[in-house]
C-alpha cells in the first residue's frame, strides 16, 4: 500500500511539474439522452453535476477527467426509462486558438439506479435491468473563458448494451452542454 501511495504521489508531482496549468472546478448542466437501437422512444431531458480536474501541457494539449452524476434514458408514450450514472469520462483536450478546445476520450458510467415508469405520472416503476457499467466516446468543444469560467458542449455514444435483457438492446446516446467553474 505504501508503495502504491508512493507512485500516486510521484505521477502527481510529475505531472504537477510539467504542467504549465492544473484545473480543479465544478460543473453543471443538461443532457439530452435517449437509447440507440429502440423503437418508439424520444429524447429524455435530464442534469448532470460533479467536479472536474484537468491538467494542461503547453499552449496545446491538456487533459481533463469528471466525476459527474447524470441523468439519462428515453421517454416513451406513456412514461420513461430512468438511467442515473455516476459518470467518469477522461478528454483529451486540443487547444485550437485561446480557451477554444475540441475533446475527444473514453468514458466509464457506473449505474447507480434504473427504473421503468410505466405511467404518465412516473408513480409505477419496475426495474429496468440495466448493465451496471456503460462504456461510451466522448467527442465535443468547449471554450475556457477568463476567470475560471468553463463551458462543454459532448456527445456520448454508448459503445455497450444499457440492458441485459436480450429483448432490449440499445446503448446509451447524450448529447450535454455543461458550465463550470474552476478555482485554480
Amino acid at each position: 500500500m505504501k508503495k502504491l501511495i508512493v507512485v500516486a504521489l510521484t505521477l502527481f508531482v510529475g505531472i504537477t511539474a510539467f504542467s504549465q496549468e492544473l484545473d480543479l472546478g465544478v460543473k453543471a448542466g443538461v443532457n439530452f439522452a435517449n437509447i440507440s437501437e429502440a423503437n418508439n422512444l424520444s429524447n429524455k431531458t435530464g442534469f448532470q453535476a460533479g467536479v472536474f480536474a484537468g491538467v494542461k501541457f503547453g499552449d496545446k494539449i491538456g487533459i481533463q477527467a469528471d466525476v459527474l452524476y447524470s441523468q439519462q434514458g428515453a421517454e416513451f408514450d406513456y412514461g420513461k426509462f430512468d438511467l442515473n450514472y455516476v459518470n467518469v469520462p477522461i478528454v483529451l483536450k486540443y487547444y485550437l486558438v485561446q480557451g477554444l478546445n475540441v475533446q475527444a476520450g473514453p468514458q466509464f458510467g457506473f449505474i447507480l439506479d434504473d427504473n421503468i415508469y410505466v405511467d404518465s405520472l412516473g408513480t409505477n416503476s419496475i426495474n429496468a435491468n440495466a448493465e451496471k457499467s456503460d462504456v461510451s466516446g466522448v467527442v465535443g468543444a468547449g471554450y475556457d473563458f477568463p476567470f475560471g469560467v468553463r463551458l462543454d458542449a459532448r456527445y456520448n455514444f454508448g459503445l455497450t448494451d444499457v440492458s441485459k435483457d436480450d429483448n432490449f438492446k440499445g446503448k446509451n446516446n447524450v448529447f450535454s452542454v455543461a458550465l463550470g467553474y474552476s478555482f485554480l
